[in-house]
């Protein structure tokens, strides 16, 4: 699973030049995030591991009046959305880490992130860090993945290719959070209230057009646990590999050129009191 270190490394610049990718799979959970903060106000927000700034640019543009950040550890990715959102005044990223940063003059009145809160190696001080520089009252939302088994995108190829489960299911990684009380534990104590959780289910886009089914192959090659493994693999090892994946995806439905998978994610909401 990526660390923070990879998403300063390698694994950000990879999601740098695949935001086009990166966007699509998570175009579903995307609207249904956009439509939960439509009736959540605020004028000062904090994109938390923002990445290539999809979700920070959407709420630039719909709220011109707000001033909106977007925070990443990924140089790769900051630069990226740098230049996606350059024609939002409104809009500025910074390359740092969330958990520790803070800036005297932003304080938000909503903190927000999709999928990028799961990667901290201590969990507890970074979401401590988010309610110490939120405003009074300011809100929290933000999504992660649930359990694993009703994420095959990232299970069944992980099957295929037996990789082995983590050796720390509560280790930084995309399934951090997948357990409700722990999270709202972690929550609570940090200082967190009003702490809900929705369970939200979307279609993981991993293909599309002519050939969807190549067209997730070379999604796999890229993205998520089983990228590294394919390239590490010698070459006889990985076209076998990627065979045992594309006969999985031959089977499942491609509606309209889209092959999209099932994830799982929860949408979590918190306050501050004030």
């Amino acid at each position: 699973m990526a660390t923070k270190a990879d998403w300063q490394d390698a694994t950000g610049k990879v999601w740098a030049r695949s935001f086009d990718r990166t966007d699509r799979a998570f175009a579903g959970l995307t609207q249904i995030m956009l439509e939960r903060l439509s009736s959540m106000p605020g004028e000062t927000i904090l994109d938390i591991g923002c990445g290539a700034g999809e979700l920070s640019i959407a709420l630039a543009t719909a709220r011109p009046h707000a001033r909106i950040t977007g925070i990443d550890v990924s140089s790769e990715l900051i630069e990226t959305s740098r230049r996606r959102g350059a024609a939002c005044p409104n809009l500025a990223f910074e390359c740092a880490d969330a958990a520790i940063w803070t800036d005297p003059a932003f304080s938000p009145d909503l903190l927000t992130s999709r999928h990028g809160v799961m990667f901290f190696d201590d969990p507890a001080a970074a979401f401590g860090n988010f309610h110490a520089i939120a405003q009074a009252g300011g809100r929290l939302l933000f999504s992660c993945f649930r359990q694993p088994s009703l994420n095959a995108w990232v299970t069944e190829p992980s099957r295929l290719l037996d990789l082995p489960a983590p050796d720390d299911p509560f280790a930084p990684g995309p399934f951090v959070f997948a357990d409700e009380d722990r999270t709202r534990s972690i929550l609570s104590k940090a200082g967190w209230r009003d702490i809900a959780f929705e369970p939200v289910d979307f279609g993981f886009v991993v293909g599309a057009g002519d050939d969807p089914v190549s067209d997730a192959l070379a999604f796999f090659r890229k993205i998520g646990p089983p990228a590294r493994v394919l390239f590490e693999m010698d070459e006889a090892a990985r076209d076998d590999a990627l065979g045992r994946i594309a006969r999985w995806l031959a089977g499942k439905p491609h509606d309209g050129g889209v092959l999209a998978l099932p994830a799982a994610a929860w949408i979590v909401t918190a306050r501050k009191a004030g």
